[in-house]
């Protein structure tokens, strides 16, 4: 496949998995307690990053919180989607990155380079919220860092846990993404 034809292929899919992020919420976002526990956009933000790579994943997580606000109002554009814009950039950017990345491309791989995009949003979306919070005169305390990261997000995490594995496992099967462990590079000595 050439590289241009690649490039419009993640071009495409980037387009879908951000219009995905868009109207996801509407499914959660009708109770809002429970919509914000879910955490539907980082869905289609984490597998853009996997499938499409970590560029493509982290321009999806920038752009989707705040068209998002711009378009219907929720999340609040400050400062919930412009500390969401840096928590879901570096969700896509990690995630692409780690596991395009990995020597194995397999569930193991894809756990932890979830896992390490899961705590490293979690942790620019707590600085990001000190910084926004701070321009105003307001504080962003550890307790509301820990419920608003960790505590309140448990379904969400859980379900991203499940479901984002399981699709990358259907993909496989199908064959639209495979699993592959890269071939040993090194050369025999003559």
């Amino acid at each position: 496949m050439t590289k241009y034809r690649q490039n419009l292929i993640n071009l495409t899919l980037s387009a879908m998995f951000l219009a995905i992020g868009l109207v996801l919420p509407f499914l959660t976002g009708q109770i809002p307690q429970i919509g914000s526990m879910l955490l539907p956009m980082h869905i289609p933000v984490l597998l853009c990053g996997l499938i499409c790579g970590w560029q493509y994943g982290l321009t999806v997580g920038f752009i989707t919180p705040l068209l998002r606000s711009l378009l219907f109002g929720m999340p609040v554009l400050y400062p919930g989607a412009i500390a969401m814009a840096f928590e879901l950039a570096t969700y896509g950017a990690v995630i692409g990155f780690l596991y395009n990345h990995s020597k194995w491309k397999c569930i193991i791989s894809l756990y932890r380079s979830m896992i390490a995009a899961m705590i490293a949003g979690r942790l620019v979306w707590g600085v990001a919220e000190i910084i926004l919070l701070g321009i105003k005169g307001n504080t962003f305390t550890w307790t509301a860092f820990i419920s608003g990261a960790f505590l309140n997000a448990i379904p969400g995490i859980i379900i991203q846990l499940i479901l984002i594995p399981a699709i990358m496992v259907a993909l496989n099967k199908t064959g639209l993404v495979k699993f592959t462990k890269k071939a040993n590079k090194t050369q025999p000595a003559d």
